[in-house]
C-alpha cells in the first residue's frame, strides 16, 4: 500500500475515540439523581481575579449516594463557591457549614428524567456527527490518494476499513447512550 501515510487509521481511530471520550465526560456531568463529583466540573468560581474550577478551590467528596460535599480551602471563597453553584443551573441548593458546602441531590421527577434523556440524546448525536466528520476526512484523503494513482482494489479495502472503524465507534456511542438513559430513568 503505497499511500498509507495519507490514510492513517490510527489517527482516525484516535480522533473518533476522542469524540467518544468527550461524550462520556458530558454524560458524567449530567445529573441523574445520584451524587457525582463530575457534576461540578463545569462550575467555575470567580477567585483571585480568575475563573477557577470548583475542584481547584477545595476537595470535592461524595460521602453518600445523594450528597456531594466541598471542603473549601480558603474561607473567604465560600460565598463565591456557593453563588457559583446556585447560578450554574444544576438545580441544587447548597447548604453551608463553615468551610464545608453540602449539596443534597434531590430525587428527579418523571418530567425531569425525560428532559435529561433528551439532553443525553443530543450529546450522543453530537458525538455521532463528530465521528462522521472524521470518517469524511478519511474518505477525502482516500479520494486524493486514489486520484494520485492508488489502485481500485486497494481503495476499496481502505474504504471498508474506514467504514468499519466508523461503525464500531457509532456502536460505542449508542451503547453509552443506552446505558446513560437507563441510569437516568432508574428510580
Amino acid at each position: 500500500m503505497s499511500d498509507d501515510q495519507d490514510i492513517d487509521l490510527d489517527d482516525l481511530s484516535r480522533r473518533m475515540d476522542g469524540a467518544v471520550a468527550v461524550l462520556r465526560k458530558e454524560f458524567a456531568a449530567l445529573r441523574t439523581g445520584r451524587a457525582s463529583a463530575a457534576m461540578l466540573e463545569p462550575v467555575t468560581v470567580e477567585a483571585y481575579g480568575v475563573r477557577t474550577p470548583v475542584n481547584q478551590l477545595g476537595s470535592v467528596n461524595v460521602p453518600e449516594p445523594r450528597m456531594v460535599t466541598i471542603n473549601v480551602w480558603d474561607k473567604s471563597l465560600v460565598a463565591n463557591v456557593e453563588k457559583a453553584i446556585l447560578e450554574s443551573g444544576l438545580g441544587i441548593n447548597p447548604q453551608t457549614n463553615g468551610t464545608i458546602i453540602m449539596l443534597p441531590i434531590p430525587e428527579l421527577n418523571e418530567e425531569r428524567r425525560r428532559e435529561l434523556t433528551k439532553v443525553a440524546g443530543q450529546y450522543a448525536e453530537n458525538a455521532r456527527v463528530s465521528i462522521r466528520n472524521v470518517r469524511r476526512d478519511g474518505m477525502d484523503r482516500l479520494r486524493k490518494a486514489k486520484t494520485a494513482g492508488m489502485a481500485e482494489d486497494e481503495s476499496r479495502i481502505w474504504q471498508d476499513e474506514i467504514q468499519e472503524l466508523t461503525d464500531s465507534h457509532i456502536g460505542m456511542v449508542d451503547d453509552t447512550l443506552e446505558a446513560k438513559q437507563s441510569e437516568i430513568m432508574q428510580i
